[in-house]
């Protein structure tokens, strides 16, 4: 029921919710409890694939989960920022402080396994004999694939920039271009490290160096495929004419994405690639 007009409003002053702020309060949403849980069953079939042979029913069925809910929860988000108007520009001042926030507990993710790898390379113990590399590992040529893919997760950089200044230019070809070569580098980088972790003269089992390593590397992969994806769904809403010079923070937060994700892998090759050889 609409309350009665005070003095100096109308009755069309009150919507039917009583807002008369400009944040936006998010309806009740299942995304973030099927999310938790899709999560938590990958990382359990993630533990065990590691100790069991084959591929495990669990993680597949978490994957699965994790995929479904980026899809539904993307598209939550897109009628809110498109359609209903949501994203003002208070609403987005919020959203970067949440962007920001949560790059910031990415990095503290990645310096737990920065940590991991130099407390065992500065101090390697008696078991390995107190080298680093432990005696038998045979590492991957730093200016070989290493450096090629840092070539093209620094390239991929320079694109989404073009990207982005194009979109605030207003020009949507650019944009859409510079977006299109930035997901075709991201698929790259992707494959030249399968490719790599094929080749591989050790196993994740193989020491302490191997499980740092694949640790590192392995989770930054998946990062730059996290990205990848971002930025595809960027791309196809960019297509659908979304994003505007003043109004594109989803667009923008992919963008600062990369960017972190390029950060984290010029710091894994300096460690792992080209110090820890």
């Amino acid at each position: 029921m609409v309350p009665p007009a005070e003095s100096g409003t109308s009755a069309s002053d009150y919507d039917y919710h009583g807002n008369k702020h400009p944040y936006h309060l998010v309806d009740p949403s299942p995304w973030p409890f099927i999310g938790s849980m899709s999560a938590f069953v990958m990382a359990i079939g993630a533990v065990l694939y590691i100790h069991a042979d084959g591929m495990s029913w669990v993680l597949i069925l978490g994957f699965v989960g994790v995929l479904g809910t980026m899809a539904g929860w993307f598209w939550e988000i897109i009628k809110e920022a498109e359609y209903r108007g949501f994203h003002n520009p208070v609403v987005q001042v919020s959203m970067r402080y949440g962007m920001a926030l949560f790059i910031a507990s990415e990095v503290m993710f990645f310096v737990a396994w920065f940590w991991a790898y130099f407390n065992a390379s500065l101090f390697p113990t008696v078991q390995i004999e107190g080298q680093w590399p432990p005696p038998g590992v045979e590492t991957f040529d730093t200016w070989d694939l290493p450096f090629l893919n840092t070539l093209i997760l620094l390239t991929s950089g320079i694109t989404v920039t073009w990207a982005h200044h194009a979109l605030r230019e207003g020009n949507r070809k650019h944009f859409i271009q510079g977006l299109l070569l930035t997901i075709f580098l991201g698929i790259c980088f992707t494959c030249v490290q399968a490719f790599e972790y094929s080749h591989a003269a050790f196993g994740f089992q193989d020491g302490i160096y191997s499980s740092t390593f694949y640790m590192a590397t392995g989770f930054h992969g998946f990062h730059v495929l996290v990205g990848t994806i971002f930025l595809a769904v960027c791309y196809f809403r960019a297509r659908a004419g979304h994003f505007t010079p003043e109004h594109h923070f989803g667009f923008e937060a992919a963008a600062w994405y990369w960017h972190f994700v390029d950060v984290v892998w010029l710091f894994l090759f300096i460690s792992i690639y080209w110090w820890g050889r």
